[in-house]
Order: C-alpha cells, then sequence, then structure tokens
C-alpha cells in the first residue's frame, strides 16, 4: 500500500511542471475554439473570384463530356439543325448562324459539300457529320438531273485549236492567262499548229494539262501542206518551224552530196539536226 502511494507524491518542482503542462494544455484548447485557422481569412476578393470563375469553367466541360457521353445522335436532315443540336455535334455559334441565315433565305442544304460550304465547319467535322446526313429523295433526283444534265451539256465536237481564245482555253483545268497567252503566241509564231502534238513544244505545259487540251481541241485543218524535203529550196526550208536558214542549208547540202534523202533518219546524221523534233518535221516534210 505504501508502495502505490508513492506514485503520487511529488516534489515541489515535480508539481511545479505538471501545473504548467495543464495550463499549456488549457490554452491550446481555448485558441482552438477561438482562432480561425481556415485558408480563405488569407485569400483575397480577387481571388476568391478567380477561383470561382475557374470552378465554373470545370463545370461546364464536366457538363459537355456528359453531354457527349449521353446523348445519341441519330440520322437528320442537316437543314433542321437546332441551336442546341448544333452546339452537341460540336458545331461554333458562328456555323450555326451561317446555316440559318442560308435557310432565311428560302434555300436548301442538298449535300454534304453544300453543307461544308455554307457553315464553313472543317473537314474533320464534316467526316464525323456526313454519315448522319439524311436528304429527301427529291433533293436525291435533282442531284441526279443536274449531273446529267452537266454531262449532256459537254460539247461533243472539239474546237479548232487555231481559232481558241485565250478565253476559250482558260476554260481547261491548269491553263491560266499566262499559259493561254503562250499558246497563242506561240501558234502566231510558228503560223499555226499542224497537230495537236506540237503544244508540247509550249513552255511550261506539261503532258497532262496537254492531253486536256487535246480532249477539247483539235487541228481542223493543217496549215501548212507538206513539203518533199528533196525538192524544196533552203528559203522555203528555212521558213517551216523547227529550221533556221543555218540548218536548212546544212540539209539541202546533204542531199546534194548524197543525192537523194532516203528516210528522215537520214537526216538525224545531219550535225546539229533536232532528232527529237522529227516527228513534228514530220507535220511540214514528205519524201518523195
Amino acid at each position: 500500500m505504501s508502495g502505490f502511494k508513492s506514485h503520487f507524491v511529488f516534489n515541489r518542482s515535480q508539481r511545479n511542471g505538471i501545473f504548467l503542462l495543464l495550463l499549456l494544455i488549457i490554452v491550446l484548447q481555448v485558441g482552438y475554439f477561438f482562432v480561425d485557422f481556415s485558408s480563405e481569412a488569407t485569400v483575397s476578393p480577387e481571388q476568391k473570384e478567380r477561383i470561382a470563375a475557374f470552378q465554373k469553367q470545370i463545370d461546364s466541360l464536366k457538363k459537355q463530356n456528359s453531354l457527349k457521353d449521353s446523348i445519341k445522335v441519330f440520322p437528320f436532315n442537316p437543314n433542321y439543325i437546332t441551336d442546341y443540336k448544333g452546339y452537341t455535334l460540336g458545331m461554333s455559334v458562328e456555323q450555326i448562324d451561317r446555316l440559318h441565315a442560308y435557310r432565311a433565305t428560302d434555300q436548301w442544304v442538298n449535300t454534304a459539300e453544300e453543307f461544308q460550304r455554307v457553315t464553313g465547319v472543317s473537314d474533320s467535322m464534316l467526316k464525323k457529320m456526313a454519315p448522319l446526313f439524311t436528304f429527301p429523295e427529291w433533293a436525291k433526283s435533282s442531284q441526279e438531273r443536274t449531273a446529267t444534265t452537266r454531262k449532256n451539256s459537254l460539247p461533243s465536237e472539239k474546237l479548232d485549236i487555231n481559232h481558241a481564245t485565250p478565253e476559250e482555253l482558260q476554260k481547261i483545268n491548269g491553263v491560266g492567262a499566262v499559259l493561254s497567252q503562250r499558246i497563242v503566241n506561240y501558234r502566231e509564231s510558228i503560223g499555226g499548229f499542224n497537230h495537236e502534238i506540237q503544244l508540247n513544244d509550249v513552255y511550261g505545259l506539261s503532258p497532262e494539262v496537254v492531253e486536256r487540251i487535246s480532249s477539247r481541241f483539235t487541228v481542223v485543218e493543217p496549215v501548212v501542206k507538206k513539203q518533199d524535203v528533196n525538192s524544196i529550196s533552203v528559203i522555203s526550208l528555212s521558213e517551216l518551224p523547227y529550221f533556221n536558214y543555218e540548218l536548212a542549208r546544212k540539209v539541202v547540202s546533204y542531199r546534194d552530196r548524197n543525192g537523194k534523202i532516203r528516210s528522215f533518219e537520214d537526216l538525224a546524221d545531219i550535225k546539229g539536226f533536232p532528232r527529237d523534233k522529227i516527228a513534228r518535221i514530220k507535220l511540214y516534210l514528205s519524201i518523195d
């Protein structure tokens, strides 16, 4: 019993220590109940506004994601897109307004391409939306009639390349103002085309463009008749396309030395003769 009491017997310094500990505990408890430790006490009104705005943006993004996940879009006629439907499809306010303004003029969108032209949506967005578009049967029939009309309206006969104007040539895909004028200038410099193959001699015309021109234009009648290479004079030969006086003199000299030119391959033996132009030269010369 005496041992048990010894645990509760303290000297003066120990009692003072216990008293200070109790006093510290009381002070901390009072401070806990009466002092505000929340972070809001150090946040300014401006910071609170920014935090609220940021939180609003987060809520808006969450709402958009929830809408996209929860809303299933069914096939529809794009002429009747509402503001809400356009929003769920990802269209901007400006794009939706363009469609409504177009419809206000009593016009209809009848193809996906026309929808993109009117609204200005991107290719990637159109790729996602187009499979959902449905158009009435009368619109499809109208498209087929338009395509047939365009096909039937194409010219059935080719035009004469020697009378084509720059404006007519510019209707060919790949021929602009510069190339069309260059074709006319070259045509005049050689006295007119004898064959469409001579379009290849016009600087800047690719083989694909030459093929397109040839599908719409042709030489109705050669402008220069063929002359016999074994009887033509130096002057007459020098006046033909692809020749000058010096080359014409060499050809006539070769003919005089050998008695007669038997083939165009013989001409290839003449120094300086344009071997790559033999196909064009055949349009103006013959061998009799």
